[in-house]
Parts: C-alpha cells; sequence; structure tokens
C-alpha cells in the first residue's frame, strides 16, 4: 500500500505538492454556468410577473444570450477533456451518484428550454429576425405555438436554471477529499452568485431605467444574501477540522487573502452593494454602472479562488507523511 502511494501520488505532479488537474478551463466554465442559470432564471421570472412594460428586454430579448453563454462555458469545458472523442459517452448512461452525471443531462435540457424561450419571444424582441422567418409556413406555425405556450415554457425554465446554477457548486463539494470543498454551502453559494451575475448582465445590457432599477433592486437583495451565504461558508470552515482550519488560514493572512477579501468581497460584492443603494435611492452618476462590471468579476474571482485554492488541500500531507525516500528501503 506504502509503495502505491508513493508512485502513483508522490511521483504524479498534478497531485504532489498540491492537486492541480483543473485548470483555467473550469473556472471559465463554472462561472459562465451559473452566469447563464441566471439569465434564464431572470428571462423566465420577469415574463411569469408580467414585467412586459417594466423590464421588456428581460422578458422578450434576454433569453437568447442563454444557450450562447453556455456554449462558452461548453467550450472550455471541452478545451480541458483529456479524451474530447469520447465525451458523448456522458449520454449513454446516468449515473445517480454521479454529480457530473446529472451536470451532463442539466446541460443538455437547457438547450431545448432554451431555444423555446427564445423562440417564443422572438416575434417582441427581435422583429427584425422575426420577419425574415415569418413567411416560411413551418416556421410561422411554430412560433404561434410556442407562443401559446409560452409561460408554461417559463415554467420548465425556472428549476432548469435552478439546477444549473446549484449544480456548480455540488460538482465541487461532492469531492470530499478536498476540505474546502467539503460543505454543502458551495452549492448555495454559486446559485446566489449565478443569479447575481444574471441580473448584473441584465442590468448592464437594459437601455430602460425602469429595467435597469427593478434588476439593480433584485441584485442587491442577492449581494446581501451572498454576503450572508460567506459568512456561513467561513463559519463552517473556521469550527472544522485541522485541514478545514488551514483552508481557511489560505483566506486569512495565506495566499488567496488578497484575492478573496479585497477582489472577491470589496470589489466584487460590498462596493457593488454601495453603489446599487445610491442607484436605487435615485441618483444618476455614470459611475453607478461600474456595480454591474464589479458583481461580473467578483463572480468569476470567486469560482477561481474555489477551484484553485480547493485543489491545494487535502486531509493527508504527504510530503510528511510519506517519504519517497522509504521506497528505496522496501527494496
Amino acid at each position: 500500500m506504502l509503495e502505491e502511494i508513493l508512485v502513483s501520488v508522490r511521483s504524479n505532479p498534478h497531485i504532489d505538492p498540491v492537486m492541480s488537474v483543473w485548470g483555467w478551463e473550469i473556472s471559465v466554465y463554472l462561472f459562465l454556468g451559473g452566469l447563464a442559470a441566471g439569465i434564464m432564471f431572470f428571462s423566465a421570472l420577469m415574463l411569469l410577473l408580467n414585467k412586459d412594460d417594466e423590464a421588456p428586454f428581460s422578458v422578450n430579448g434576454l433569453a437568447l444570450l442563454g444557450p450562447v453563454v453556455l456554449s462558452l462555458g461548453m467550450t472550455t469545458l471541452f478545451l480541458d477533456l483529456s479524451h474530447k472523442l469520447f465525451v458523448w459517452r456522458f449520454y449513454t448512461t446516468f449515473e445517480p451518484t454521479s454529480p457530473m452525471s446529472y451536470g451532463a443531462w442539466i446541460l443538455i435540457l437547457f438547450y431545448p428550454v432554451g431555444i423555446l424561450q427564445i423562440l417564443s419571444t422572438l416575434r417582441k424582441g427581435y422583429p427584425y429576425v422575426a420577419n425574415l422567418v415569418n413567411d416560411i409556413p413551418p416556421v410561422a406555425g411554430l412560433l404561434d405555438l410556442v407562443e401559446r405556450y409560452q409561460r408554461l415554457i417559463a415554467w420548465l425554465a425556472i428549476p432548469i436554471a435552478v439546477a444549473l446554477g446549484i449544480y456548480t457548486g455540488i460538482l465541487l463539494s461532492a469531492f470530499s477529499a478536498r476540505p474546502f470543498w467539503n460543505t454543502g454551502l458551495l452549492g448555495p453559494l454559486f446559485l446566489v452568485s449565478g443569479l447575481s451575475t444574471g441580473a448584473a448582465l441584465t442590468a448592464l445590457i437594459a437601455r430602460q431605467h425602469s429595467e435597469r432599477r427593478l434588476l439593480t433592486r433584485i441584485d442587491a437583495g442577492l449581494i446581501v444574501v451572498e454576503l450572508l451565504v460567506v459568512a456561513l461558508l467561513l463559519i463552517n470552515l473556521t469550527t472544522g477540522s485541522k485541514p478545514q482550519l488551514d483552508a481557511a488560514a489560505m483566506l486569512m493572512g495565506g495566499s488567496y487573502t488578497g484575492w478573496f477579501w479585497v477582489v472577491f468581497v470589496a470589489l466584487g460584492l460590498l462596493v457593488p452593494l454601495a453603489l446599487e443603494y445610491f442607484e436605487i435611492r435615485g441618483s444618476a452618476s455614470s459611475i453607478l454602472m461600474l456595480a454591474p462590471v464589479l458583481v461580473l468579476v467578483g463572480g468569476y474571482v470567486l469560482r477561481v479562488i474555489a477551484v484553485d485554492l480547493g485543489q491545494e488541500t487535502t486531509w493527508i500531507n504527504y510530503q510528511n507523511e510519506f517519504n519517497t525516500q522509504l521506497l528505496d528501503r522496501l527494496h
């Protein structure tokens, strides 16, 4: 057993001295997956709340961005795969105990529902495109059909968006061998963060003041919830085992302190929250448009920290417990 560990682990540069299996591709994928979830969620929610006048872009134009953003994310995920030609094998089975299996199928379900959302709002959101295809009888009939079931499509989109948003965190928390990931709070944190980035992107793009104001208020509430979940995550780490305390120390005085507290918490959450407060109060300063940009940056930095820090934490200190020089003594 000792020899197996020394050969398979300590001689593997992807594991020792720290695990480095996932790179920037996974961080980008998790960020864009959460963003796509937020886009689908708010495009459906605003339609169900009949916000056509107050939030016209959210209701009629936002859905188009969902499949585009998710496709970009899945491209980075594809780049990370070692055996790219065998990606289709994910869809030849379903493993009830595998978060990756759930994620693969959630990603597939996202596309048909997302496309139905786009088609159901095409005539109002993108009339020029609709006019180009409206003279084709099958297409015109399809648009009539999806518009008739527009609200049903929106109801289908809500749980799929939530599932996608929370899955990106559960994917990490399922790896119980990593102390930083070994918590049930990553799923809710990534979900709230994904919804927040979705609201921020919509507020950034929307032209109508009432819509920006509405999405700003929603995002401010989500940031408050996200801060609470972050606080719970830190409490969970600082009251846990020694490896979890070591993981927390990397955020509070360690190598990730600046990225976590300055870039993510301060610039990605607190500063946008303050700017959004002034916008809600009626301030018209152009600097307020910086808030959604900072939220998007903070959402991405959260994923980078989670992926990289999680890989650096471990329950076993291989360097102290398994000395490679012992291998020579076994022979």
